[in-house]
């Protein structure tokens, strides 16, 4: 938690507590359902909590937007956002039930309101969005395949960037984005651990 509070010391105490309260949850799940690594789950914070956070430190999300989280996993990096911004609507899918059955519980438990999830491939999805966020689970010429066509036309108001993909990735992508046009931001410039030396947040607008 003192994680958290060292790089967004303005969350409420409602927040505090909902970030407090992942470590049990996930501890607890994790004991039922592999979602997060088990050599992992002591650096919850750190690996998946501050990581999915660092989505916020590039683009601030504003009410009614809405997200989708594409291959949440266990709700990474669904869930801390959701946390975080607690007026935007937050999608979060996986093709495996067993984790999204994890993030509906999750969710409950914390009294989020703005998460809903579905257990759907993103390319059956329906709908359209601001953002479409996700964790490296796939090549990124392959994800912007699956989502090109699910983007609202329409900024939302105090939106910084265009409506497109926030993909967290790490390494070297010269290779894997060859042809693609992207901004990347360095992780590291907001966060001075050392996992993040090697963390990026990837933006494509279709």
């Amino acid at each position: 938690m003192e994680l958290i509070e060292k790089y967004f010391p303005e969350l409420s105490a409602q927040q505090k507590k909902q970030f407090k309260d992942l470590a049990k949850l996930y501890e607890d799940w994790n004991q039922k359902i592999n979602v997060i690594s088990r050599k992992d789950i002591s650096q919850l914070y750190l690996k998946h909590v501050l990581h999915s956070l660092g989505i916020a430190k590039i683009e601030q999300f504003v009410p009614q937007q809405r997200i989708l989280d594409v291959g949440t996993g266990g709700g990474f990096p669904g869930i801390p956002l959701a946390i975080l911004y607690p007026e935007t609507d937050f999608i979060l899918i996986d093709s495996i039930q067993k984790k999204i059955k994890v993030v509906e519980e999750v969710a409950e438990a914390l009294g989020l309101k703005n998460v809903s999830a579905q257990q759907i491939r993103a390319e059956k999805v329906t709908g359209k969005f601001n953002f479409v966020i996700s964790r490296a689970v796939t090549q990124m010429p392959i994800f912007i395949a699956w989502v090109r066509q699910k983007f609202l036309n329409e900024k939302a108001p105090m939106q910084r960037l265009e409506n497109g993909i926030l993909y967290l990735k790490g390494g070297d992508l010269d290779e894997e984005m060859k042809g693609i046009k992207y901004l990347e931001f360095e992780l590291s410039r907001y966060f001075e651990e050392d996992f993040f030396e090697t963390k990026k947040l990837i933006y494509f607008k279709p």
